[in-house]
């Protein structure tokens, strides 16, 4: 059965990265650094807690 949690997460990782990636071409670096840095907390979170392993 499909972990409906880790697949929102990996969702939330895929904006997330977007937004970082949009950030950093516009210039707005704070936003960008802040965006990464929740990429990798959410990959974390995601890889530690929500996928069964």
């Amino acid at each position: 059965m499909v972990n409906l949690s880790a697949t929102a997460a990996a969702v939330l990782v895929l904006l997330l990265f977007v937004v970082g990636m949009v950030a950093m071409v516009n210039g707005w670096l704070l936003v960008a650094g802040f965006s990464l840095l929740s990429v990798a907390l959410v990959i974390y979170f995601r890889e530690t807690r929500l996928v069964d392993g």
